[in-house]
């Protein structure tokens, strides 16, 4: 899975979290929230070893997300924009004055689908490869996240190894889809031949078989 950790918040408070492994994600994602200068809107990425902590900020309003390096950064800014919409959409108003993981039970739902429809669905890229780019990705610098927290000794991510077993496992999965299907076309292939050839051998007996005929009248 690409998108592994997901949160809302408002500040520093946490209206709606989603985890989709063990990991210590959320307590880096804290203090990613705490250490965002300003109050503006802004987009930015802070890598740790071989993960990516993407954010997104808009009015007030700020969606965060840990994914895999490989995810790249336009699916995972993809998704930050597809929650922001949804949270904003279904809660309106109330995000202002809501209390810490007042949205939790209903909103970790939607973070844990967009999360595995962002992660393994193909369409995923395919819709966002046909929107083209988006502008702002292009201006977000990824920093390391040891400077961004301003820590002496480095904070270690914890990420459970089921989390590499969940991606391994799919991905052996598209390779066994695409295995079946090599296999399933190959055997399409063969049994037309065959019954190609079949129809070549009816044929000939047929021929001779009616020339057998014919011959003895010809013979008179």
């Amino acid at each position: 899975m690409a998108i592994l950790y997901a949160l809302v918040a408002r500040g520093s408070v946490v209206l709606a979290e989603f985890s989709a492994t063990s990991t210590n994600a959320s307590v880096i994602a804290r203090q990613i929230l705490e250490k965002i200068p300003g109050n503006n809107d802004t987009n930015a990425s802070y890598s740790q070893d071989r993960y990516i902590f993407h954010v997104k900020r808009t009015d007030g309003l700020t969606v965060l997300c840990m994914a895999d390096d490989t995810a790249g950064r336009r699916i995972p800014f993809a998704f930050l924009e597809d929650i922001h919409q949804r949270f904003v959409r279904t809660y309106g108003r109330a995000v202002l004055s809501a209390h810490a993981y007042a949205m939790n039970d209903e909103f970790s739902r939607v973070l844990s689908q967009q999360m595995e429809y962002y992660s393994n669905d193909p369409n995923a890229d395919r819709i966002n490869r046909l929107k083209g780019e988006m502008s702002q990705v292009r201006n977000v610098m990824i920093e390391n996240i040891d400077k961004v927290l301003d820590r002496g000794d480095r904070l270690e991510l914890l990420v459970d190894k089921t989390a590499n077993m969940q991606g391994n496992t799919f991905r052996f999965r598209k390779q066994a889809r695409r295995f079946r299907s090599t296999v399933w076309w190959r055997n399409v292939k063969l049994t037309v031949a065959l019954i190609g050839l079949l129809l070549v051998i009816v044929y000939v007996i047929l021929a001779f078989a009616c020339h057998g005929l014919t011959l003895p009248s010809c013979l008179k």
